[in-house]
Parts: structure tokens; C-alpha cells; sequence
């Protein structure tokens, strides 16, 4: 994962110098669940910000405002989980307990509330310009964090990562389209299904194996195949590697 990441860093550091000071470099990671789209998107961050940190080491003091917005740009990762309507909202559903079991599928997101997000990225980008906001998922709570995230003018690259980040469904797809990346994990099914059953028992999503496999059955591996019958076309396809070192993730 390490040298597949620092690859992708390079490839983003090298289009950012491509297009203009006052535009974001949009990324949309996708992939079936436990496919590794959260690790890779977490790793290329970090290895985007080491080169965009060594860049500006190298080009020394910005004598401009613009200039000092590039030589200070930034990446960061938002989830695409902080879109996850409520658990008060999935009650408010016509039917609460499928929506509580099928919690993942595309419906059960705030997919307006989405797309919303990504128009605000594609506006102009200055130092002055106001900050945008983003929720994040608080695991402990089970529920969103709104205004969790703060992308300043510096981001000039943000990562989203999740399922649905370029789905070919409306409103979906307009987010999909405004995205300068698009970049799908591909991963054998029975791999993602092993990995995401240790992960819902480790991370307490479940109580144990039993209540893990249903889940996966039963909701995992349908969004998985949704997602991959229903998304944009990716603009590069990325081969997931299982890396004890990630394996949680």
C-alpha cells in the first residue's frame, strides 16, 4: 500500500501544478466495502502533504498571496459517512427497521446534503475565502458530527472516500461529475467479505461473528454490487493489497 500510495501523491502533486491558483483538485475514492478505500485515502494524503511540504521547503518565502496559497496547499479526507442520515431520521423512514438493517445503502445517505458539499468545493478558491464545513461519524455515538471537518482556503486537494462518492444515480452523479479523479479499489469479493466480518467484531459494530456474517449478507455485499453496477466511470482503477499492517482498516 505504501508504494502505491506515494505513487498517487506524486500523481496529485504533479496536476495540482497543472491547474489554476484559485481551484480545488477534487478526488473521489471508491470501492465494495473493506476494499481499502479508507487506508488508501488516509496513506496518499499523508504522502501528498510530505511532498507538498518538501515543495515548499524547496521554493522558500511565497512573495504573493497567491503564490503563498500554492506554495501552502494542503490535502485532507473527508468521509463520505458523515452524510449518513440519523438514526432519528431512519425512524422517521417508512420503514425503520429496514433502513436501520440496510443502514449503508445509498438511500439511507443525505445524498443532496452531498452534493451540496461538493458545488461549494468547485467554488473559486482565494486566501480570503470563507472556510466550508463537513460532518464527520462519531462511531461511539453512531450518528453524524456536523460542521466536524474544516476545509480552509489551503486544502487545495480533498480526498472523499466512501461508497457513493461518484454513484451514476441522481443527484448522486453531479457530484460525481465535478470530481477531477475518480478512483475505484478493486478487491476479490471473498477478501472484502473476510476482512469486513473481522472489522464489524473489532470494531464493535456487532456483537460477534454470527451477528458480523449476517450483516455482511445481508447489507455489505449488496451495496457492494449496487456500487459497482451504478457508479461513473473511475478514472483509473487502483488493485487493493492486503497488508496485515492495514488489515483493520
Amino acid at each position: 500500500m505504501e508504494s502505491i500510495a506515494e505513487g498517487l501523491a506524486q500523481v496529485l502533486v504533479q496536476k495540482l501544478t497543472y491547474i489554476p491558483l484559485d481551484t480545488r483538485l477534487l478526488v473521489g475514492i471508491a470501492g465494495i466495502p473493506a476494499s481499502g478505500k479508507s487506508t488508501l485515502a488516509v496513506l496518499v494524503a499523508s504522502k501528498t502533504n510530505q511532498l507538498l511540504y518538501e515543495s515548499h521547503r524547496q521554493s522558500g518565502s511565497a512573495s504573493t498571496p497567491d503564490s503563498a496559497l500554492l506554495n501552502h496547499s494542503r490535502a485532507i479526507i473527508v468521509g463520505l459517512d458523515g452524510w449518513h442520515l440519523t438514526r432519528v431520521q431512519l425512524d422517521a423512514l417508512p420503514d425503520p427497521k429496514l433502513a436501520h438493517d440496510r443502514r449503508g445503502a445509498h438511500w439511507t445517505f443525505d445524498s443532496h446534503g452531498y452534493v451540496s458539499f461538493i458545488r461549494k468545493l468547485r467554488e473559486p478558491v482565494s486566501p480570503d475565502a470563507p472556510t466550508i464545513t463537513a460532518p464527520s461519524f462519531d462511531h461511539a455515538l453512531k450518528d453524524p458530527t456536523p460542521h466536524n471537518i474544516t476545509i480552509l482556503p489551503e486544502h487545495r486537494i480533498v480526498i472523499i472516500e466512501g461508497l457513493y462518492t461518484f454513484l451514476s444515480l441522481s443527484p448522486w452523479d453531479e457530484a460525481g461529475k465535478l470530481l477531477d479523479e475518480r478512483w475505484l479499489v478493486k478487491v476479490d469479493p471473498t477478501v472484502a467479505s473476510d476482512r469486513i466480518v473481522k472489522r464489524h467484531v473489532a470494531s464493535g459494530i456487532t456483537k460477534d461473528l454470527e451477528e458480523a456474517r449476517w450483516r455482511s449478507t445481508e447489507n455489505d455485499t449488496p451495496n457492494g454490487l449496487f456500487l459497482l453496477s451504478n457508479s461513473l466511470e473511475p478514472t483509473r482503477y487502483i488493485e487493493s493489497v492486503d497488508d496485515p499492517k492495514y488489515a483493520l482498516q
